[in-house]
């Protein structure tokens, strides 16, 4: 039997036109409460109060009760605390970059609204109790795991609101899967723009650019917002087609790196993975390659890869940023150093070995793998 883990499920509500005017304001209420507390917090700190989010909202419902925040009653107690949840982990992660000399991002007051929690919530085959709201139809039945009562195995219900459309998302603690037969291979993967990943096996997975792709009708959308009056019926058309585009982008990119994260994990399951450890933020300084480097997503791409490879035992091996996985010759170990992106056939000057440049990268993190399973020294972390 594999170990427990906590696994979150995502999925489309339909809810009734009642229900959806319900989280439309419960999700102005909660967006409400943070702001609310922000400016409480920054009001202490000009006085040169030390305060804690905790503190704050003691006072907020206190006063809720008073009869103060009007706006707010009849909200469920769950949102508030969520609402201050997220305020306090804002604050931890900005005194944490703050600490560690980063750019720190100090919290910000929130525009729109974009979502709320609730607690206690029931699931069933095709529909969920939310508190407050009632019973909601679920547009794919069957997707989120029950137990024998009916009862969700998580406590927080997490709804969220993207380009018109609601959707629930819970944690649920299960058995995490396991490998049947582990294999004893080693994989490297290469990222780049040009392919979005290249094994060492020679599977390769290309870059379907879907912002770049949206790029002309984004921007035509764009245009077509910026002439409207803001706040008119137009507008609102403009602005939902927007967001509409907006999530068919994000929906593309994210069907393909699970795709891909699901390759290197379920479907070849190595013993080992060997991945590069990609400094996106220094990649994105390149003004030429920014919105491409975005639009792949390597960040997201390489935390499924990791929690994936996790769930089934798999070890992955970061190889270090400065290691010449592309300019180094898989054959003879030879390194070129006059290689440049434009070069995208690795021919090498000593062996005389011609590659292509992903795959040449791929196959030297492969063996990167390799030679750490022998104990060997590795440049991986």
């Amino acid at each position: 039997m594999g170990d427990m883990v906590i696994r979150a499920y995502k999925t489309e509500l339909d809810p009734t036109n009642a229900q959806r005017t319900t989280m439309e304001r419960f999700a102005w209420v909660r967006m409400a409460v943070f702001n609310t507390g922000l400016r409480e917090w920054q009001r202490l700190h000009d006085a040169g109060e030390k305060t804690k989010a905790n503190d704050i909202k003691t006072r907020f419902v206190a006063d809720k009760n008073a009869g103060l925040f009007v706006w707010a009653q009849g909200a469920p107690s769950a949102l508030v605390e969520a609402a201050f949840r997220d305020l306090d982990a804002a604050f931890q992660n900005f005194f944490r970059r703050d600490k560690a000399g980063e750019k720190p991002g100090y919290p910000k007051l929130k525009r729109w609204p974009q979502g709320f929690s609730l607690r206690n919530t029931r699931v069933e085959r095709d529909r969920v109790r939310l508190t407050h709201i009632g019973w909601v139809r679920l547009k794919e039945a069957g997707y989120i795991p029950e137990t024998a009562t009916g009862k969700a195995f998580g406590t927080y219900a997490t709804l969220s609101k993207r380009a018109g459309r609601w959707f629930i998302s819970v944690l649920v603690k299960e058995e995490g899967p396991q490998l049947a037969d582990p294999h004893p291979t080693v994989i490297g993967v290469d990222f780049g723009v040009k392919a979005l990943a290249t094994c060492s096996n020679g599977k390769v997975f290309d870059n379907p650019s879907p912002l770049r792709d949206a790029q002309r009708k984004l921007g035509r959308l764009g245009r077509e917002l910026a002439r409207r009056r803001k706040g008119g019926k137009n507008w609102n058309k403009t602005k939902a087609s927007l967001q509409k585009q907006h999530k068919r982008v994000a929906d593309l990119r994210s069907k393909t790196l699970h795709e891909v994260s699901h390759y290197l994990t379920y479907e070849t399951q190595p013993a080992v993975l060997v991945i590069e450890d990609l400094n996106v933020r220094g990649m994105l300084s390149n003004h030429s390659l920014a919105q491409a480097i975005t639009d792949v997503g390597f960040g997201e791409l390489r935390r499924q890869i990791e929690y994936k490879a996790k769930w089934l035992g798999i070890e992955v091996v970061l190889a270090d940023r400065w290691f010449p996985s592309s300019k180094t010759c898989h054959r003879c170990g030879a390194v070129r150093a006059d290689l440049t992106l434009g070069d995208r056939l690795f021919v090498c000057n000593d062996c005389g070995s011609t590659l292509d440049r992903d795959l040449n990268a791929a196959l030297n993190l492969a063996a990167l793998g390799r030679n750490r399973q022998a104990g060997g020294d590795c440049l991986g972390s």
